[in-house]
This record gives structure tokens, C-alpha cells and sequence, in this order.
């Protein structure tokens, strides 16, 4: 099975592709549903927008819609996404589908049980900057700072073996070569030669560049080193989404995740978020326990304090 065998090429390479993962009347739905979003958020009508010149949360909503360009929309499943509902449901559908989630349990080594202990986590939008002007986001790890030494790379690094806390995804909706990355650099610190070298590096050694078709779907693990190439004249819209296990860790490891969660705000609504689009059956059963984890997740880690951003720029 598909679920299966994608893990063991995650745990080498670091990503994973599975193509033509959307049907066409999905790959139609969610174009048009993004167009819109991306439209309003233009218009200064969604002020939860990534905005260029800043790669790291949080990002200021008063520079939109004018003075910046827009590179990327927040919180698909926002209960205010100022859209009509057949749009706001393609979204909560493709999150929840099932064949999505099943791909992102096998990833997780949970069991195949709708209600297996999955987590809600982000929901995004990546799109083409929208003045028109190519952006780049720099040579970086999620949750690990360039800064990092060394043996404090080896101590964060996911170790070979161990379950996966959370997976995360790229889907985009017209041809992406944006993603770049180096395989197999999720498995080990960087190199001297990726230590010295700058931050928009356009050729370090064993890159690659991810080339997606409309519908492939793409699971990468955040420790690679990977960066993000915004053109300003070639359509863009890829959809992104994580989801983590609810026993994915403890101490710091849950306050890890849930700072790589929580920093972009979604713990401010999710209770709010409307499921009824999934019907009374299994699938919204199982998008309900999500939910609660995340609720769960966020409250455990305020009794900590604040959880803070795990990168900043």
C-alpha cells in the first residue's frame, strides 16, 4: 500500500513525492477556492498574509494590501475566511480526506483508525508574490536556528528510527519548482562548506530542485536544509499543511511542536473551526479529535509559558 512506502523513503531522503495525488475536479475546486483567497487578501480583505521581506512569523498586517507583496495566505480552516462556503469546504475537505491523512499516519506509524491520535496543526496557502516581484527565502531548518553549532544540530535532529512527531506537505496547484533542497541533510549537521556558506546560496553542494506537477503532493521533513525560490512572473499556489501524533513528546519535545504550531496563531480560533462539511460519520469523528488534540497541546504548553517563534527574520 501507497501509506506504506512512503515513510522508508522519507527516513532516507528527507522527501517524498506521491504524484497525481488530486483528481481533476478536486485540482479545479481548490484553483478556484485559492484564486479568491489570494484576491481578497490582496485587497486587504484577510489580514493573515506572509508578506515580502519577511520569512519568520509573526508578519505585520498593517503592511497590507499596499505596501508589500503577499507570498503566502494563513489559516485555510479559519471559521472567518471571508469565502462562500463550496469554497471554504474544498479546503476542510482536502485537509481531513482521508486518503491525505492515511498517507500522513503511515508517516507517523500511527494505526489506520480514523480516530488514531492525529493532530491539527497549520493549514497554509504559498503563492506567487502578488506585486509581482520574485522573493527568496533563505537556506534553513524549521525549528533548528542557523546559529546552532554542531553537537546542538546532532541534539535537535530527528534520530533514524525514532516515530515521527508530526509530517508536513507541499501540494501545489499548478506546475512548483520552488522548493529547493539538499537529501539526506535531515539526517546529520551541516557541513562546513553549508555552515560558511550565505544564506541565498544558489548552488550548494547536492541541492536539487523539487519539480512538482499540478496535483503531486510532496512530504518533506522540516530538519532538511531547504529553502523556497518566489518567482514574480510564474504562477504559483501550493497548498501547505502538517499534522502531528498526540504522543509525539514530552517536556520540551511537545513544547518543540507546539511552538512550531502555535507561533502562527491558529490556537486564537481553531475551537471555533467549522467541520460540519464532513457529515456525522468517521471523517468528521476523526477531524474532531484533531481539534481537541491541538486545543489539548496548546493548553499544556501555556502552563509552560509562552512558547515564542522558533525562528526569526
Amino acid at each position: 500500500m501507497l501509506e506504506q512506502s512512503v515513510l522508508p523513503h522519507l527516513r532516507t531522503h528527507g522527501f517524498v513525492i506521491v504524484p497525481s495525488f488530486l483528481t481533476p475536479l478536486e485540482l479545479s475546486a481548490l484553483r478556484a477556492a485559492s484564486s479568491a483567497l489570494i484576491s481578497l487578501s490582496a485587497e486587504g480583505k484577510w489580514p493573515h498574509v506572509r508578506t515580502t521581506g519577511k520569512q519568520f512569523p509573526p508578519w505585520d498586517p498593517s503592511l497590507v494590501p499596499y505596501s508589500a507583496g503577499i507570498w503566502g495566505v494563513q489559516h485555510l480552516l479559519h471559521p472567518s475566511l471571508p469565502l462562500p462556503p463550496d469554497h471554504r469546504n474544498a479546503f476542510v475537505k482536502l485537509y481531513f480526506s482521508p486518503k491525505l491523512l492515511a498517507l500522513s499516519r503511515g508517516i507517523l506509524s500511527l494505526g489506520p483508525d480514523h480516530d488514531s491520535g492525529l493532530v491539527m496543526e497549520l493549514f497554509n496557502l504559498l503563492c506567487k508574490p502578488t506585486d509581482g516581484r520574485g522573493f527568496e527565502l533563505s537556506w534553513h531548518r524549521d525549528d533548528i536556528p542557523p546559529s546552532a553549532a554542531p553537537e546542538e544540530e546532532v541534539a535537535k535532529l530527528h534520530k533514524p528510527g525514532e516515530a515521527y512527531s508530526h509530517t508536513q506537505w507541499n501540494l501545489p496547484l499548478y506546475h512548483d519548482s520552488s522548493l529547493l533542497l539538499v537529501p539526506g541533510s535531515h539526517l546529520r549537521p551541516r557541513t562546513d562548506t553549508e555552515r560558511g556558506a550565505g544564506p541565498y546560496e544558489p548552488n550548494l553542494p547536492g541541492q536539487i530542485v523539487v519539480e512538482l506537477n499540478p496535483g503531486d503532493l510532496v512530504f518533506y521533513d522540516n530538519d532538511i536544509l531547504h529553502r523556497g525560490v518566489y518567482s514574480g512572473d510564474k504562477e504559483r499556489v501550493t497548498l501547505h499543511g502538517s499534522v502531528g501524533r498526540a504522543d509525539g513528546g514530552e517536556g520540551e519535545g511537545m513544547r518543540k511542536r507546539a511552538r512550531n504550531v502555535l507561533q502562527h496563531g491558529v490556537g486564537e480560533w481553531v475551537e471555533q473551526a467549522d467541520f460540519s462539511c464532513l457529515g456525522e460519520g468517521e471523517e468528521r469523528k476523526g477531524a474532531e479529535g484533531m481539534r481537541t488534540r491541538l486545543v489539548e497541546m496548546g493548553r499544556e504548553a501555556a502552563q509552560a509559558g509562552a512558547v515564542g517563534f522558533s525562528l526569526v527574520g
